[in-house]
């Protein structure tokens, strides 16, 4: 007779609103610690789950503490998650700066307590999330760091983790939102993890379609049977409000841009991407941004702000999850996570490649239902007196910039 293995364990780092603790969970583990230094995501997961949550700074968390609440020694927890704040890596910083102070900048310490706890609690299995901007070929200091570091946990404890690394798009894998992150995943065996493959592909005429897969989970999928609350004040304000419903479906500024259909009324490109950005009901939504300025999108096709319901469904959170604090702070925490339906289908990997696991074929539970086809798009309105003043010519963007390549030759190199 076979024995049942017990529920894998995890421990997690900052947690944030749960966007990965609740897709391992979906994916059977048993949270046994979390933690953040913000006060509304702890409130965040004490409303939705028993799970122990710990409201400081990891940096002055000592490991003992950790694997006390947790009811474990070390080498006993099964995964170490977490996404380190990622801000001195992220796209936004270098259209804010030019470039980002990356390393020097001081919130990049994260990094160091997350691999502080990694080496002192000496997990089977870690996986690191971060924003696709540390795989940067021409700027991976914050990786190469990372893959030093690991070394040196080897050398240090006797630990065989071998990273590998991917950026992943979200929407690859059912997610209903074009979102790419980096992942990192190794096993304290020296076990090689492979990131799974796209199961979902972009509709033909949208990107070149991934072989015979079926099409991206869309904004309808996710959001057909949401309705927002009453009470939930939604309104766009600011200066340019008025013109998001000139706007297709799907689209941006760039509509009223000469090589637009609408009015030249901005420059090509001399506004970020987001900018008066609207979901397609056909499409999967763009990333939610956790700190949106009053016109950066992705607004929702009735030229409003999506509401907290939508929020987390786009994130694919569960159903039963309810973000606590203000319209702010409910937008930076979801904004801020990892979607959990991503976390599902790599935690079922790490699961069955890492742990040992018998692979099942249950559906995935964080899956959006395909309510395909969507209903036509909106009726776009024409542009109001009040912008039509700024047509006429405008300079274009100079330039492009620089997408992530690939630098995992390099690390494995060092984890030969």
């Amino acid at each position: 007779m076979s024995v049942r293995k017990p529920q894998p364990k995890v421990i997690s780092l900052y947690s944030g609103a749960g966007g990965l603790d609740y897709g391992f969970e979906a994916a059977g583990f048993e949270t046994v610690f979390t933690n953040d230094f913000d006060h509304d995501s702890c409130e965040t997961l004490r409303l939705n789950r028993k799970w122990p949550v710990v409201e400081r700074s990891i940096f002055d968390v000592p490991t003992e503490e950790i694997l006390t609440i947790a009811g474990a020694d070390v080498g006993e927890i099964d995964v170490l998650i977490g996404g380190p704040p990622c801000q001195p890596f992220s796209k936004s910083s270098y259209w804010a700066r030019g470039d980002a102070a990356r390393l020097s900048d001081p919130r990049a310490a994260t990094l160091d307590a997350y691999l502080r706890v990694l080496e002192e609690v000496q997990p089977l299995a870690f996986l690191l999330e971060n924003v696709y901007g540390i795989a940067y070929s021409e700027k991976s200091e914050g990786l190469q760091l990372l893959l030093n570091k690991i070394a040196e946990i080897n050398r240090r404890t006797g630990t065989r983790y071998k990273p590998k690394f991917a950026v992943l798009n979200a929407a690859w894998f059912g997610v209903p939102q074009l979102r790419e992150r980096f992942f990192l995943i190794a096993a304290r065996d020296g076990s090689l993890f492979d990131f799974p493959k796209a199961a979902f592909a972009a509709p033909p005429g949208e990107q070149q379609p991934l072989g015979t897969l079926p099409s991206y989970r869309t904004a309808w999928d996710a959001l057909a049977d949401v309705r927002p609350s009453p009470d939930e004040d939604l309104e766009l304000r600011g200066k340019w409000a008025g013109l998001l419903p000139s706007i297709p479906e799907g689209q941006n500024y760039l509509h009223h841009t000469e090589r637009g259909d609408g009015m030249p009324l901005f420059g090509w490109r001399r506004r970020y991407w987001n900018f008066l950005l609207k979901l397609a009901k056909r499409l999967p939504s763009w990333t939610i941004q956790a700190q949106p300025g009053p016109s950066v999108g992705p607004f929702h096709w009735e030229n409003r702000r999506l509401s907290h319901r939508e929020l987390c469904r786009l994130q694919t959170f569960p159903d039963d999850v309810h973000v606590s604090g203000n319209r702010m702070s409910i937008q930076r925490q979801t904004g801020n996570a990892v979607p959990s339906l991503l976390a599902e289908v790599l935690a079922r990997e790490i699961k069955t490649q890492l742990l040992g696991y018998r692979r099942t074929n249950e559906p995935l539970r964080l899956l959006p239902p395909d309510r395909s086809p969507a209903p036509p798009p909106e009726r776009v309105r024409a542009v109001p007196a009040e912008y039509q003043k700024l047509a006429g010519r405008h300079q274009a963007h100079p330039g492009t910039g620089k997408g992530p390549r690939s630098v995992q030759q390099r690390a494995d190199e060092l984890f030969v």
